[in-house]
């Protein structure tokens, strides 16, 4: 079997109610193309009906694939097990919510075709987001881009295409706090974005709770960047000062009780103490799980390949 021009990545995880639009929307867009091209959806431990779905959808449609995790891995392990078993001359992945619209998919094509090798989705707008969601967004990626010493654009998300070469080159990190858009950035190839403005979830609820939210920032901080350990050993140098000052300040104008203030600067600097381990331990962590050498997803079978494998 030929090797497709285009193959479309989409993690889902309990999609039930938008699966069905999201092939429809997407289908549509790539037969417009006029490209040979294999849908690849990654049911990353669905606990709905997501995978029947995704079966009846590969029933019906040959180009259409499906990898079923062992259990949930995380959307950006499922964005990887997908490129990793994509075939396709580039790869483009997106979430199956449809936030970020398939239709812009012909523009990243165009700018593939003129030679770059990852274009990237930039969102002008972000609509049927609560304002502490956008809040949030624009300072995490501003802080992002402050802390690390990868550019990494502002505003993006995984939303994006990619060159066959660019896969092939992010097989070779496989680390596993992943922080796939990151990674992309920090390979360094020729890159552009497409603007657009990112639309109302079809249907269903955000997979991305605060919670989850907090443990990607700490990943993409983390993978990136060494500056947080940094500031611990400048807020454990500040502290010093500080209490030296105070000690001095008060022991001139003799208002220094001595309890009082032990009991103070105690409490500041175990403060301070605290969140320079905490920091160093989320280092540390992640040294474990590549120490580990686990593999980075498990796969219960894969369908409509050129073999279906258990």
């Amino acid at each position: 079997m030929s090797k497709p021009t285009l193959s479309v990545v989409v993690p889902v995880y309990n999609e039930e109610e938008v699966i069905n639009e999201s092939y429809k929307r997407l289908t549509k867009v790539l037969e417009g193309i006029g490209e040979t091209y294999e849908l690849i959806f990654v049911n990353d431990g669905s606990r709905d009906k997501t995978l029947k779905l995704a079966l009846d959808i590969c029933a019906n449609d040959k180009r259409v694939k499906l990898i079923d995790f062992a259990r949930n891995f995380g959307h950006q392990l499922a964005i990887t097990a997908g490129m990793d078993a994509s075939t396709g001359k580039a790869i483009v992945v997106i979430d199956a919510d449809l936030q970020d619209p398939p239709e812009v998919i012909p523009r990243m094509v165009k700018k593939w075709r003129e030679g770059y090798e990852i274009v990237y989705g930039k969102r002008l707008k972000r609509e049927g987001e609560s304002a502490f969601k956008k809040f949030t967004a624009k300072v995490f990626y501003r802080f992002l881009d402050k802390m690390t010493d990868v550019d990494i654009p502002v505003d993006t998300g995984d939303f994006r295409l990619i060159d066959r070469k660019v896969c092939e080159a992010l097989k070779l990190v496989p680390e596993h706090n992943r922080y796939v858009r990151g990674i992309v950035s920090w390979l360094g190839y020729k890159s552009c974005p497409v603007e657009f403005e990112r639309q109302k979830r079809f249907a269903g609820t955000t997979k991305y709770p605060l919670k989850k939210m907090i443990r990607f920032a700490t990943d993409a901080i983390m993978s990136f960047s060494y500056k947080p350990l940094k500031l611990a050993t400048l807020l454990g140098g500040i502290t010093v000062v500080v209490s030296l000052f105070l000690l001095l300040f008060y022991g001139i104008f003799g208002q220094l009780n001595p309890v009082t203030s032990l009991m103070i600067l105690g409490i500041f600097i175990a403060g301070l103490l605290f969140i320079c381990l905490g920091i160093a331990g989320e280092y540390i962590a992640r040294i474990c799980d590549e120490v580990r050498n686990r593999p980075l997803y498990l796969i219960r079978r894969m369908y409509n390949f050129d073999s279906d494998k258990d």
